[in-house]
């Protein structure tokens, strides 16, 4: 039991990588704070973990809102009493998200405003309940495509995925000498609903993607929550600052490297 007697808050928990952080949380003895802005896809995750036994409660929360950000880290104190953890996963792929000329205005700043300043509003809050509860961790979902860039025009989600790579060396500069660690995770092709929901609904064969990565195939969000566990856990106390990449080889060489 990795995270026994620890509290985590995680956004964007209703679906994807959320979900199932949330639901292998709750399996290392974590009780979980489920956020999103779904109430529905939020209420089943908890009932999902819930049903395995776990702790869990559910909270209403748009995090590009500073109130509604205080409120989901004043929920997890009153209802579990401390936060040890904060995982900052929510975040959109917008479909009209393209280069810097046709790119609208306004998809540029809601995407910046749920993935950039998302996770600067949940540090914001989420900073004093760690100091209070005597530290902790925070994890922030960054992408690959901050590391070298997308390999098609998506000038705003890469932006604002750049944006938190910058707050969370940031971040761990100035809370390390109060005993909270902060990292990212950088996931790559993830079979998840985050595309499909892009393209409006539209089902997306994801295989071919796949076979030109070095392991041949797109990654499961349980292997991303896998790694989110280590770096929510005492396993990983000597780590902050850093970037966790997890896209089946695809940064380590460039785009035409497999065929």
């Amino acid at each position: 039991m990795r995270l026994e007697r620890k509290v985590a808050l995680i956004t964007g928990a209703g679906s994807g990588i959320g979900r199932e952080s949330a639901l292998l949380f709750a399996r290392e003895g974590a009780a979980v704070v489920v956020v999103d802005v779904t109430d529905a896809a939020g209420e089943e995750t908890v009932a999902l973990v819930r049903e395995a036994g776990g702790k869990a409660l559910y909270v209403h929360a748009d995090v590009s809102k500073d109130a509604d950000c205080a409120a989901m880290v004043g929920a997890a104190e009153e209802g579990f009493g401390r936060l040890d953890v904060l995982f900052n996963n929510a975040g959109i792929m917008h479909g009209r998200d393209d280069d810097a000329v046709a790119t609208d205005e306004e998809v540029w700043e809601l995407t910046m405003a749920i993935n950039a300043k998302g996770v600067f509003l949940g540090c914001k809050h989420g900073v004093p309940a760690l100091r209070r509860a005597g530290g902790g961790s925070i994890i922030n979902t960054a992408s690959f495509v901050a590391v070298l860039g997308a390999a098609t025009p998506q000038v705003a989600y890469t932006a604002s995925k750049f944006a938190i790579r910058g707050m969370t060396k940031a971040a761990a500069m100035e809370l390390g000498g109060k005993g909270i660690r902060v990292n990212s995770v950088h996931p790559g092709m993830i079979e998840t609903q985050m595309l499909p929901t892009a393209l409006g609904g539209v089902s997306v064969d994801l295989t071919r993607i796949g076979r030109k990565v070095p392991l041949r195939r797109v990654g499961r969000a349980e292997e991303i929550a896998n790694l989110v566990v280590f770096l929510a856990s005492d396993e990983s106390s000597y780590c902050t600052g850093s970037e966790f990449v997890a896209d089946g080889g695809a940064t380590a060489g460039h785009a035409l490297s497999v065929t």
